[in-house]
């Protein structure tokens, strides 16, 4: 999965060139012997030009922006919901608060959020398990998660996550017992979801912040589980 700007700026370009052959499933395959180039969008040609001019200028410094960008989308926002779900594991209070206010109880440890969406917590069980879009455009808890991943924004999974939730997950890698529900929340723009992982077997002897390290964003949107081999969020 594509992450950073220029990875999407790169993606974008590829899918429109998939969306003139009308077989994105094939966009990056070349059969001649010479090479063609994709024709990139109207939006994606004003996202270039607009960032080319900013660091012409002098306005922007682009390793700084990658940087920062970087920072929101893989340390800061998932590294708060990590911590949630790790306090939620330890402490059965508290988890107990998080299912039932969880705006509330995140903002217990100081991740509230500017916006005024509300979030809600949904606990994934071993007969259930969760799984986060927005069909409409990427609504997205930032105060615990970051900067959604670029695949979140994408229209296949939009669209995909409602119609073939067990074939998402299949293509992420997790595959789910036959008999385990897979339900998938729809956010707004006033309402968001957040995914409480099932803690991982084996993790009893682990502390809080150890646990916390475990936790990746992929498995607070519910496309992943967390496991005792994880160490931090994933591309």
């Amino acid at each position: 999965m594509t992450t950073n700007r220029r990875d999407f700026l790169s993606a974008a370009a590829a899918a429109a060139g998939a969306a003139m052959t009308g077989d994105l499933s094939r966009a990056d395959q070349h059969d001649h012997d010479h090479e063609h180039q994709a024709v990139p969008s109207d939006l994606t040609l004003r996202v270039k030009a607009l960032e080319s001019l900013l660091v012409e200028k002098g306005l922007v410094d682009r390793p700084a922006l990658d940087a920062l960008i970087d920072t929101y989308e893989h340390k800061i926002g998932p590294r708060n919901g990590a911590r949630v779900v790790a306090r939620a594991w330890v402490d059965p209070a508290y988890k107990q608060r998080l299912l039932t206010n969880s705006s509330a109880a995140i903002a217990e440890l100081g991740y509230g959020s500017q916006q005024a969406e509300r979030v809600v917590v949904v606990e994934n069980t071993p007969k259930l398990h969760n799984l986060v879009v927005c069909t409409l455009c990427s609504c997205y808890p930032w105060a615990v998660l970051g900067l959604p991943p670029v695949w979140y924004k994408s229209a296949p999974y939009r669209s995909r996550a409602v119609i073939d939730p067990r074939g998402v997950l299949h293509e992420f890698g997790l595959e789910l017992p036959e008999d385990t529900e897979v339900r998938v929340w729809d956010s707004t723009a006033e309402l968001r979801y957040l995914v409480l992982p099932e803690r991982p077997a084996g993790s009893e002897g682990l502390s809080e912040e150890a646990l916390a390290a475990l936790v990746t964003r992929d498995a607070m949107v519910g496309v992943a589980k967390v496991t005792l081999s994880q160490a931090g969020g994933t591309a």
